[in-house]
């Protein structure tokens, strides 16, 4: 078993393990309790969401770049596309919401999404690169 073909999803899943502890840290200190406890989708499921379509995205990108070698940045720009109509159909329960938490879910759910989407850019630019 090749383990440096794995490297990439091996990376989204350390930094998923990673952003999820220091997000509940800092945000225990931050968002009140009753707040978390009422928010629509946990931190949890969302790191888990997210995590599971990057590396879906990854693979994808990795087989791509097996393929056709030029579409890499195409394939990237399709399905992070993808990927936002899917994190949209997730936001609309909490945009169509009016609760003093609304604020605060919105913004743990942008955190996530925008922390995940760093992670897939540069994991992009690593395959773009032959660096895998």
């Amino acid at each position: 078993m090749n383990l440096k073909k794995y490297s990439s999803l091996f990376a989204v899943f350390i930094a998923a393990i990673i952003g999820i502890i220091v997000h509940k840290t800092i945000s225990h200190f931050i968002i009140p309790k009753e707040f978390e406890d009422n928010f629509i989708y946990s931190t949890l499921l969302l790191y888990v969401l997210f995590a599971l379509l990057s590396l879906v995205i990854v693979s994808l990108l990795k087989k791509v770049k097996e393929t056709s070698e030029n579409y890499v940045g195409y394939a990237f720009l399709a399905f992070t596309t993808l990927k936002m109509a899917i994190a949209y159909a997730f936001l609309r329960p909490i945009i169509h919401t009016d609760l003093p938490k609304t604020p605060t879910e919105k913004m743990n759910f942008f955190i996530v999404f925008i922390y995940f989407l760093v992670i897939e850019t540069y994991l992009t630019i690593r395959i773009l690169n032959n660096k895998q």
